[in-house]
C-alpha cells in the first residue's frame, strides 16, 4: 500500500536570470560574426594614425633662413648651391642646444652688390654688419616637397600657429569624444575619426568573452601602429601636404557605411533596459557563429537596467568610481602629452624625419607583444605603472646624454618610446575594465578627453621649451609619466575579473563576488532538493 503525505513544504520552481555572459557562451565568444565586426574596426584604426600624427609631415619645418634678392642674384650667377650659398651668406647665431649655428630668422642688412663678394672672392668679413628681419619671406632647404609651414612661411614669429593647427585637431577630439561617447551611450553610433575609434573599442571588448578581451584590443591598436609604420613611407611619396590630407580623410566617408554592418552591443541594450532588441542582435550573432541559444536567451535580463541612464555624476558620485576617474584621466593626459611629443619631437632634433619616424614606429610592435605576454601572467596593474616609470626613465635619461653618442641617444629614446606605447595602449582597456556597462562608452569617452587636453598641451609644451633648450621637454615627459605610474599602482587589478555591470561592482568587488558564488551554489544545490523532496512524497 502506498499513501502520499507531505514531509516538509515544497520549494517553490526557481527562473534563474541569465546575463549577458551566460549566453555569450552559447552564442560564441569570439565566432565568425565577432571576427567580422573586429575586421571591419581594424580598417578604422589603420588610418587614425595618418590623423592623429600627420602633422609630422604635413607641417614639417625644414632647414630655412632669410630670402634676399642680391643674395639669390650671386647664387644663380655664380652656380652656388644651397649649402655655399647659407655658409657664406646667412649670420651665425648662438643655439639653444650649445654652439654656433646659422640664423633662421635674421639676414645682414646690406646690399650684396656693394659688398666686393665676387663668383671668385666669396669670403668676407661681415661680422660688424647689421642685422635685420626677414622682410622678403624665406628659402627652405626642402625642394620638390610642401608643407604647410613652408607654403604660408609658418617660422619664427609665425611658429606658434604650427601648434595651434595640432592644438585645434585635438580641441575637434576633446568635443568630438564627448559628443560620441555620449550618443553612443544612446544607441547612435558615430565615426568621427577620435570618437568612433574609441567607440569601437568599446563595443569590441563587450561583445567578445572575457578570455579575447586583451588580444583584440591590443591587436586593435597594432593596427594604428601598422598605421604609424605606413604614414612615413605615404609621406615620402606623396610630396604635397594637401593630397596627404586627403589620403588620410577619405577612408572615413567610406566608414559611415558600417552602420548598416555593425550591431549596437546587446550589453549596452540590456543596461538601458532594451531586453527583446538586446535579444535580436544576440540571436542574430548566433546564428552567424552558426551556434545554437537555450531557451535561458529569453530570460537574459539587467536587474539594474531601470537605474542605468548614463550620467558624468555616475564617474565620480562614488570613492571607487571618483578614484577610477581622476586615476584615469591623469593616465590619458600623460600618454597623449609624452607619446604626442616623443612622435612630434622627431621632426625637430635635425635627422632624416622619414627614417626617424620609421624607426620610432617600428617599437611600438614590442610593446604590443609585451603586453600580450605579460598582462595575462602578471596582471594589467604591475605591467601598466612598470611602463610608465621606464618611459620616464628613459625620457630623463636621454635628455642628458651628449649628440655625440646618437646611436646609444637613439637607442635610450626608443625604449622611452617603447614604454609610453604601453602605457597607451593598456590605459585604453584598463579604462574599459574599470567602468560599469551602463556608462562604459560615457566613462572611456569623459576620461579620454583628458588624451585630447594632453594633444592640445604636447605641442606647445614641445616646441616652446625646445627653444629655450632642445632637451627640456623630456624632462618635463619625465616627471609626468613617473607620477602617471605611481597612480596606476593605486588601482585594482582586472586580470580575469569580467566587465562589471553596476556601480556596486565598482565599490564592492568582494561582495559581489561573494554573492555570485552563493547563487551559484544555490543553482547547483536547488535541483537535487527539489527531488528529494519529491520522492519523500510517496511512500
Amino acid at each position: 500500500m502506498s499513501s502520499s503525505f507531505r514531509t516538509g513544504p515544497l520549494l517553490p520552481s526557481v527562473t534563474t536570470m541569465a546575463t549577458f555572459d551566460d549566453i555569450l557562451e552559447e552564442a560564441g565568444t569570439f565566432g565568425r560574426c565577432q571576427k567580422r565586426i573586429f575586421a571591419l574596426m581594424c580598417f578604422v584604426s589603420l588610418p587614425f594614425a595618418g590623423v592623429y600624427v600627420g602633422i609630422v609631415f604635413q607641417g614639417f619645418t625644414p632647414e630655412h633662413w632669410c630670402r634676399d634678392q642680391g643674395v639669390s642674384d650671386l647664387r644663380r650667377g655664380c652656380g652656388w648651391s644651397l649649402e655655399d650659398t647659407r655658409r657664406l651668406t646667412v649670420p651665425l647665431v648662438n643655439s639653444s642646444a650649445g654652439g654656433m649655428v646659422h640664423s633662421q630668422c635674421e639676414r645682414y642688412d646690406l646690399d650684396w652688390n656693394s659688398t666686393g663678394l665676387s663668383c671668385l672672392d666669396p669670403e668676407i668679413d661681415l661680422r660688424t654688419t647689421p642685422m635685420t628681419t626677414c622682410r622678403d619671406g624665406w628659402e627652405y632647404d626642402y625642394e620638390g616637397r610642401s608643407s604647410f609651414v613652408t607654403e604660408f612661411d609658418l617660422v619664427c614669429g609665425d611658429a606658434w600657429v604650427v601648434d595651434m593647427f595640432q592644438a585645434t585637431l585635438n580641441i575637434g577630439f576633446l568635443f568630438g569624444s564627448i559628443a560620441i561617447g555620449y550618443l553612443a551611450d544612446r544607441a547612435i553610433f558615430g565615426f568621427g575619426a577620435k570618437g568612433g575609434w574609441m567607440s569601437g573599442y568599446v563595443l569590441m571588448t563587450e561583445i567578445v568573452g572575457v578570455e579575447y578581451r586583451r588580444t583584440v584590443g591590443v591587436i586593435y591598436q597594432m593596427f594604428f601602429s601598422v598605421g604609424i609604420l605606413i604614414l612615413p613611407l605615404l609621406a615620402y611619396y606623396i610630396t604635397d601636404w594637401r593630397w596627404l590630407q586627403v589620403v588620410f580623410t577619405v577612408p572615413f566617408i567610406f566608414f559611415l557605411a558600417y552602420y548598416w554592418f555593425i550591431p549596437e552591443s546587446p550589453r549596452w541594450l540590456l543596461s538601458q533596459g532594451k531586453a527583446r532588441k538586446a535579444v535580436e542582435i544576440t540571436k542574430d550573432i548566433a546564428k552567424e557563429n552558426n551556434k545554437t541559444l537555450s531557451k535561458n536567451i529569453e530570460t537574459m535580463r539587467d536587474d539594474n537596467a531601470d537605474l542605468s541612464t548614463a550620467s558624468f555624476i555616475d564617474l565620480i558620485k562614488t570613492p571607487n568610481m571618483r578614484k577610477h576617474t581622476f586615476i584615469l584621466m591623469f593616465n590619458w593626459f600623460t600618454s597623449a602629452v609624452v607619446y604626442q611629443g616623443l612622435i612630434m619631437r622627431v621632426g625637430i632634433t635635425g635627422g632624416n624625419v622619414y627614417i626617424d619616424f620609421l624607426i620610432s614606429g617600428l617599437v611600438e610592435f614590442p610593446a604590443a607583444f609585451l603586453i600580450l605576454f605579460t598582462i595575462e601572467r602578471i596582471g594589467r596593474r604591475l605591467p601598466f605603472a612598470t611602463a610608465n616609470i621606464v618611459a620616464g626613465a628613459s625620457c630623463i635619461i636621454t635628455a642628458f646624454i651628449p649628440d655625440s653618442m646618437f646611436w646609444f641617444k637613439t637607442a635610450v629614446a626608443c625604449i622611452g618610446r617603447l614604454g609610453i606605447t604601453m602605457a597607451f595602449e593598456m590605459v585604453v582597456f584598463v579604462n574599459t575594465e574599470l567602468y560599469p556597462t551602463f556608462i562604459r562608452n560615457l566613462g572611456v569617452s569623459v576620461c579620454s578627453t583628458l588624451c585630447d587636453v594632453g594633444g592640445i598641451v604636447a605641442p606647445f609644451l614641445l616646441y616652446r621649451l625646445a627653444v629655450i633648450w632642445l632637451e627640456l621637454p623630456l624632462i618635463i615627459f619625465g616627471a609626468i609619466a613617473f607620477v602617471a605610474g605611481g597612480l596606476v599602482l593605486l588601482l585594482p587589478e582586472t586580470r580575469g575579473v569580467p566587465l562589471p555591470e553596476t556601480i556596486d561592482d565598482i565599490e564592492f568587488p568582494n561582495r559581489n563576488k561573494e554573492n555570485s558564488w552563493n547563487v551559484q551554489q544555490m543553482t547547483n544545490l536547488l535541483p537535487s532538493d527539489v527531488t528529494a523532496n519529491k520522492e519523500t512524497m510517496t511512500v
